[in-house]
C-alpha cells in the first residue's frame, strides 16, 4: 500500500498546469492563423479612419491615452491632492524623453 505524499499532488499540479499552457498556446496560434484576414481588415480600416491607439481606461483623460498626458496631469486641482481615480495608480506617470 503506498501513500502520496504531498509533493506527488504538486507535480501533477504542475504537469496539469503546464499541460494547459501547451494546450492553450495551440489553440491560440491556430486563431491567429485563421484570424489573419479579418486583423488585416480591421488594420486597413484603422488606417482609413485615421483611429488614435487603445483606450486604457476611462475615468481620466489623462489614463486614457497615457502617452498624451504630462506630468502633472493627475494633480491638475492641487498639486499636494491625492488621486482620485482608481487608474490612477495602476499606471505609472509617463516618461518625459
Amino acid at each position: 500500500m503506498s501513500t502520496r505524499r504531498a509533493s506527488d499532488w504538486v507535480l501533477g499540479g504542475l504537469v496539469l498546469g503546464v499541460a494547459a499552457l501547451v494546450a492553450t498556446l495551440v489553440v491560440s496560434s491556430s486563431w491567429v492563423a485563421t484570424d489573419r484576414p479579418a486583423a488585416k481588415r480591421r488594420a486597413e480600416l484603422v488606417a482609413r479612419l485615421g483611429l488614435t491607439d487603445l483606450a486604457l481606461f476611462t475615468e481620466a483623460r489623462y489614463t486614457r491615452h497615457p502617452s498624451q498626458a504630462d506630468r502633472h496631469a493627475a494633480f491638475q486641482d492641487h498639486p499636494f491632492a491625492f488621486e482620485h481615480f482608481p487608474s490612477g495608480s495602476v499606471l505609472p506617470p509617463r516618461r518625459m524623453p
